[in-house]
């Protein structure tokens, strides 16, 4: 049975644990809110540039552009192919980049030689442990999401994609549906199903828009900022997902301290009890020994 002493070290030591959870708890959380207010802030802008496209093709459903796919297919067939991959930078977030490699392995596994692009010190670590390639990582972006580190990204892989180095651009991320749930999931950012943007329900034949230089030109512009912002709402997503994910496990992690807690306190107790008991015993084991020790003497003295 442990001593008292080690009761009391091993108690110390599990709240400075706590402390530590219970930081990490409150700094996710203050993230957490400002992520979500900077999304935000930046939503409206790419809704409208949405809407816009949306505007163009009720002008001209047969518009050639590299970035959708030609009228009337459903694919493009050929490869090769990138993906966009987002994890963390840290663990101590549940299951959230387990998810996300997870959902990589499945694209790799339909999509061989797909061309990685990594942001998070996480999967960088992953993929060089277990020798798959890494086309090019992303340092410090997924702690630090802005839309400057999105544009830089997305210049990167527009590059690629206008050069024709891959057919296809694949992104991973970890979509948070609420609070309560969140689900990595993998989407294909380019090139674009034109349904993706029509709007056949709605009757705009009297729309007339003109364009300058050109619709293709105009179009294309627009484009190439939308996937800058649809990079940024992914980065953005991923991080509030992170650190709701790592609030949870901060939670778990306090209420598991909290009940190793209590069970030590009541192990202390108990220990502390039965060393008084075993004193209270001792010390009055030793008086009754010297009682009868004074009283044997005192029958001697009597005898003599």
């Amino acid at each position: 049975m442990p001593s008292t002493k080690e009761i009391k070290d091993r108690i110390e030591s599990v709240r400075q644990t706590q402390k530590i959870t219970s930081a990490m708890y409150l700094i996710s959380s203050t993230k957490l809110r400002r992520a979500r207010e900077d999304l935000e802030h930046t939503r409206p802008y790419f809704d409208a540039l949405r809407a816009e496209i949306k505007r163009i093709f009720r002008t001209s459903s047969d518009i050639h552009s590299r970035y959708f796919y030609p009228p009337h297919e459903d694919d493009i067939k050929g490869g090769p192919y990138a993906c966009l991959v987002i994890t963390a930078d840290k663990g101590l977030a549940g299951a959230y980049n387990q998810n996300a490699v997870k959902e990589t392995l499945q694209v790799l596994e339909g999509h061989p030689g797909c061309k990685l692009f990594v942001v998070g010190e996480y999967g960088r670590h992953y993929f060089a442990q277990h020798h798959i390639p890494i086309e090019q990582s992303f340092l410090y972006t997924a702690q630090n999401p802005t839309l400057e580190r999105a544009r830089e990204i997305s210049a990167i892989l527009l590059d690629g994609f206008n050069r024709g180095a891959w057919k296809k651009l694949y992104i991973v991320y970890t979509d948070m549906e609420s609070s309560l749930a969140s689900a990595a999931k993998s989407t294909r950012l380019l090139p674009f199903h034109r349904a993706h943007f029509a709007s056949a329900d709605e009757d705009h034949s009297s729309d007339r828009f003109e364009f300058m230089p050109d619709m293709v030109t105009v179009l294309n512009n627009m484009v190439e900022s939308y996937v800058s912002g649809f990079i940024y709402s992914a980065l953005i997503d991923s991080f509030c997902s992170e650190q709701n994910a790592r609030m949870t496990a901060m939670d778990a992690a306090n209420e598991n301290a909290q009940r190793l807690l209590d069970e030590l306190s009541l192990q202390y107790n108990r220990v502390r009890q039965s060393a008084i008991t075993l004193e209270i015993t001792e010390v009055s084991a030793g008086a009754k020994a010297q009682r009868h020790k004074r009283e044997a003497a005192a029958s001697t003295r009597k005898d003599v």
